[in-house]
């Protein structure tokens, strides 16, 4: 019997507020909008287990062609829970981080968009800058720089 093997990671998908408002920031960190639909139907809730449902979905694609995020506005089933303001130790808790060329640009234009600092942006031994921004709607990334080439 063939064993199945993982291809590749397909997206990964986070529920917003605001779907324009998220284009917005993840454009900002430098991801392109690849497309942007509506999805509705019992079909798609027979995925989720949501039943009959209506979202409006944006596929983010970062520079590099090999990483998406799935961007999804729910109009119905409504949103039940907000997890957007939990601390990190949360359990289920989600961040994406994403490796930038300049953090310290990228953080002041972040925070012209509304967005705050979660801590403070730290230095990891000769490896790596990182930091948490929390957009304005709650959304928390991680961004990290390289350092010395590495």
């Amino acid at each position: 019997m063939a064993k199945n093997k993982l291809l590749r990671m397909d997206n990964v998908g986070i529920v917003v507020e605001s779907l324009d408002e998220a284009i917005t920031f993840f454009t900002e960190i430098g991801l392109k909008l690849e497309g942007r639909a509506s999805i509705q139907g019992e079909w798609a809730g027979r995925v989720t287990g949501l039943g009959n449902q209506d979202v409006e979905v944006a596929m983010m694609i970062t520079p590099d062609g090999h990483s998406r995020l799935e961007l999804s506005r729910f109009l119905t089933p409504p949103v039940i829970s907000d997890h957007r303001n939990a601390p990190v130790n949360a359990l289920g808790y989600l961040r994406a981080m994403f490796t930038v060329e300049d953090i310290d640009d990228l953080v002041s234009r972040l925070l012209k968009h509304g967005a705050q600092l979660v801590g403070e942006v730290v230095q990891y031994e000769d490896s790596y800058r990182l930091c948490y921004i929390r957009a304005k709607d709650g959304l928390l990334v991680g961004l990290a720089e390289q350092l010395g080439g590495k």
